[in-house]
């Protein structure tokens, strides 16, 4: 039975994908996506703890990528969720990372994951003051929200930094992204982390053993490929790369079909490979690379 509430998504039959959304996000990121692969897959996407709809974040805790691992560990064993195949957007895709790395995780999609910084380079900061200004500027803007989400063109201009057709959202559906953003409560104590300094780059990346692919929207205005892959690409095992052509930094919308069609077939590799012989699995690993 289909399982969907404020926070809880939670449908299909198969393999397990978990889908984590981003800072200020909600399960509702991942609409487009969910209907499709859930016709597959044992889909499940909760709303992270702090966030609209999601459980209480621990007040006695720092807004961290290690802290917010482990809040989130504890929801899955809630859910019942061992180990899964993990699908993470922006701070979604950081937490996935971080998952990996205490073996919880089959295999990772990473959608513009957050963590790509090298500590001391000014990118904790720079992020802190862009979502302070977004947040500033949604809240006074809300008031006009719905006028603005009517039409096409001001709907993809509001939303031009987190997506590249932001057009092909709904009315309802941007409206609600923007509520539901401007509802985050940990909001203010997560940009108070990055602007510490407190939340840290992802570390040992060395100790991820499952498959990942990272994949970089082409426009993201938020976590440039340019300046946040090189570092997880040199520093995960094994891990695949690819661009998504045409999309922001939040592509569930841009171009569903396509993200649809990468997770299945990640997925579905990696599913074959986990039940293959070590032969096998070599022999599929070189025909990828190759």
């Amino acid at each position: 039975m289909a399982e969907i509430s404020g926070h809880l998504y939670r449908d299909g039959a198969g393999e397990p994908i978990v889908f984590l959304h981003g800072f200020t996000g909600t399960w509702h990121h991942w609409r487009p996506l969910l209907g499709p692969l859930a016709a597959r897959f044992e889909v499940i996407a909760p709303t992270l703890a702090g966030h609209d709809g999601g459980p209480p974040y621990p007040p006695d805790c720092d807004i961290t990528l290690e802290q917010g691992t482990d809040s989130l560990e504890g929801h899955l064993d809630e859910l019942g969720v061992g180990s899964a195949h993990l699908v993470g957007n922006s701070m979604g895709g950081a937490l996935a990372l971080e998952l990996a790395k205490r073996g919880r995780a089959r295999s990772v999609v990473a959608l513009a994951p957050a963590g790509g910084w090298t500590d001391g380079d000014g990118e904790t900061l720079r992020l802190a003051r862009f979502f302070a200004r977004q947040l500033r500027l949604m809240k006074a803007a809300a008031p006009r929200l719905p006028a603005m989400m009517c039409r096409p063109r001001s709907r993809r201009l509001a939303l031009r930094d987190a997506m590249y057709r932001g057009e092909r959202l709904t009315p309802s559906e941007a409206l609600d992204l923007a509520h539901r953003s401007i509802r985050c409560e940990i909001a203010d104590r997560a940009i108070a982390g990055l602007r510490s300094g407190r939340t840290r780059a992802l570390s040992d990346l060395d100790r991820i053993s499952c498959p990942v692919l990272l994949a970089s929207p082409q426009f993201d205005r938020i976590l440039p490929p340019a300046r946040h892959v090189p570092r997880l690409r040199s520093e995960i095992p094994g891990v695949e790369a690819r661009t998504l052509v045409g999309c922001g930094h939040v592509p569930m919308w841009d171009d569903t079909p396509m993200l649809v069609s990468m997770i299945s077939e990640f997925v579905d590799r990696h599913t074959a490979a986990a039940g293959a012989s070590p032969d096998e699995r070599a022999g599929a690993d070189a025909a990828v690379v190759g």
